[in-house]
């Protein structure tokens, strides 16, 4: 069953949304504890679909998938926090010491042992403006693709390119002409 079934669905039998719930929240609860850390992250997911809930009578049934859309809700709820994010960024850049990185397995761990290039990386998506810091951040963590993107954030899919190619010039700058998706992918 896909997601706007289940959508439709609870429109009669609201107790149907929690298979929205289990079937999206361990990811979105990942995406945002990358961008705001895990202080928050609980709070902004339960925000998200409280706010998915009381506006799934105007989701658009013909779109299958709603992470996007529910990608869409937490960024902005996560635009609300950008301060708190800005000084984690900010934080990491002094410190080099990633809060979350204890929150994933092994692999991803061993990955990020790169310190002056994640103290580095930090800084630059700090200086970012919030739109190319979703942008960037939406495609990088969340695998969303540039029409999802453009879903998720309300905007149009050239504002997602025009956005996503100036945050990876300046965060190419900032760290002397690295791929910064690569970087953000594999350091934090």
């Amino acid at each position: 069953m896909d997601d706007s079934t289940i959508i439709d669905a609870s429109l009669r039998d609201p107790e149907r949304f929690a298979e929205l719930f289990d079937r999206h929240a361990a990811v979105l609860h990942r995406y945002v504890v990358r961008r705001l850390g895990p202080d928050h992250a609980e709070d902004v997911v339960a925000e998200a679909f409280t706010r998915a809930f009381a506006k799934r009578h105007r989701y658009a049934l013909d779109r299958s998938d709603a992470l996007p859309w529910l990608y869409g809700i937490a960024t902005n709820i996560i635009g609300s926090h950008h301060r708190a994010e800005v000084r984690g960024y900010r934080a990491l850049a002094r410190t080099g010491e990633d809060p979350v990185a204890a929150a994933f397995d092994d692999r991803v761990v061993a990955r990020v042992a790169a310190s002056a290039t994640r103290e580095r990386l930090a800084a630059a998506l700090a200086k970012l403006g919030r739109g190319e810091r979703d942008v960037l951040l939406l495609i990088a963590w969340g695998d969303l693709s540039y029409e999802e993107t453009a879903r998720a954030l309300d905007v149009p899919i050239g504002t997602v390119r025009s956005r996503l190619s100036r945050a990876r010039r300046k965060i190419a700058n900032a760290l002397g002409g690295t791929n910064p998706t690569d970087l953000i992918e594999e350091t934090l």
